[in-house]
Protein backbone atom coordinates (compact mmCIF):
# COMPACT_ATOMS: atom_id res chain seq x y z
CA UNK A 1 0.00 0.00 0.00
CA UNK A 2 0.94 3.50 -0.60
CA UNK A 3 1.52 5.90 2.59
CA UNK A 4 1.54 9.48 1.64
CA UNK A 5 2.69 11.27 4.88
CA UNK A 6 2.05 15.64 4.61
CA UNK A 7 4.90 17.28 4.41
CA UNK A 8 7.36 14.36 3.85
CA UNK A 9 6.03 12.04 0.63
CA UNK A 10 5.19 8.84 -0.32
CA UNK A 11 6.29 4.81 1.54
CA UNK A 12 5.20 1.89 -0.31
CA UNK A 13 4.17 -0.46 3.06
CA UNK A 14 3.83 -3.82 2.98
CA UNK A 15 0.31 -4.74 3.19
CA UNK A 16 0.75 -6.89 6.01
CA UNK A 17 1.07 -3.55 8.12
CA UNK A 18 -2.38 -3.01 7.42
CA UNK A 19 -3.50 -4.37 11.08
CA UNK A 20 -0.76 -2.58 13.41
CA UNK A 21 -1.51 0.62 11.50
CA UNK A 22 -5.03 0.29 12.09
CA UNK A 23 -4.18 -0.37 15.67
CA UNK A 24 -2.62 2.94 15.81
CA UNK A 25 -5.32 4.43 13.90
CA UNK A 26 -7.69 3.88 16.70
CA UNK A 27 -5.39 5.50 19.14
CA UNK A 28 -4.94 8.18 17.38
CA UNK A 29 -8.54 8.70 17.06
CA UNK A 30 -9.00 8.49 20.75
CA UNK A 31 -6.89 10.60 21.02
CA UNK A 32 -8.23 13.11 18.52
CA UNK A 33 -11.66 12.22 20.70
CA UNK A 34 -10.26 12.93 24.44
CA UNK A 35 -8.44 16.37 22.65
CA UNK A 36 -4.99 14.59 24.62
CA UNK A 37 -2.50 16.10 22.61
CA UNK A 38 0.60 14.83 24.77
CA UNK A 39 -0.88 11.34 23.65
CA UNK A 40 -1.38 12.48 20.10
CA UNK A 41 2.12 13.10 20.15
CA UNK A 42 2.43 9.95 20.94
CA UNK A 43 0.30 7.68 19.07
CA UNK A 44 0.88 10.00 15.93
CA UNK A 45 4.71 9.36 16.30
CA UNK A 46 4.43 5.55 16.88
CA UNK A 47 2.04 5.72 13.39
CA UNK A 48 4.85 7.68 11.64
CA UNK A 49 7.66 5.68 12.67
CA UNK A 50 5.82 2.09 12.49
CA UNK A 51 5.36 3.93 8.40
CA UNK A 52 8.95 4.99 7.96
CA UNK A 53 10.97 1.18 9.60
CA UNK A 54 8.46 -0.55 7.75
CA UNK A 55 8.15 1.16 4.53
CA UNK A 56 10.32 2.20 1.86
CA UNK A 57 10.36 6.16 1.07
CA UNK A 58 9.36 6.82 -2.83
CA UNK A 59 10.41 9.94 -4.55
CA UNK A 60 8.47 12.97 -3.69
CA UNK A 61 7.38 12.99 -7.42
CA UNK A 62 6.06 9.40 -7.38
CA UNK A 63 1.91 10.24 -8.25
CA UNK A 64 0.65 6.72 -7.49
CA UNK A 65 -2.83 7.27 -5.42
CA UNK A 66 -2.02 6.82 -1.84
CA UNK A 67 -4.13 4.16 0.50
CA UNK A 68 -3.60 6.65 3.39
CA UNK A 69 -2.84 9.82 3.91
CA UNK A 70 -1.28 10.89 7.27
CA UNK A 71 -1.14 14.21 8.89
CA UNK A 72 2.06 15.63 9.36
CA UNK A 73 4.43 15.21 12.54
CA UNK A 74 3.54 17.59 15.41
CA UNK A 75 -0.08 18.02 13.89
CA UNK A 76 -2.13 19.86 16.65
CA UNK A 77 -5.55 18.37 17.91
CA UNK A 78 -6.90 21.64 16.75
CA UNK A 79 -5.92 20.78 12.92
CA UNK A 80 -6.88 17.44 13.07
CA UNK A 81 -10.40 18.26 13.85
CA UNK A 82 -10.33 20.63 10.87
CA UNK A 83 -9.67 17.84 9.12
CA UNK A 84 -12.71 15.75 10.15
CA UNK A 85 -14.64 18.89 9.30
CA UNK A 86 -13.15 18.49 5.63
CA UNK A 87 -13.92 14.93 5.16
CA UNK A 88 -10.94 12.80 6.58
CA UNK A 89 -11.80 9.60 8.39
CA UNK A 90 -12.43 10.29 12.47
CA UNK A 91 -9.12 9.03 13.06
CA UNK A 92 -7.26 11.91 11.21
CA UNK A 93 -6.19 9.40 8.42
CA UNK A 94 -7.93 10.45 5.20
CA UNK A 95 -8.08 7.83 2.11
CA UNK A 96 -7.63 9.49 -1.01
CA UNK A 97 -10.19 9.15 -4.11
Amino acid sequence: MIVRILGEGPYEVPDEEDRALGELDGQLEAAIEAGDQTRLDEVLGALLERVRAQGRALPADDLRPSDLVLPHEGSTVAELRALLAEGATPSGLATEP
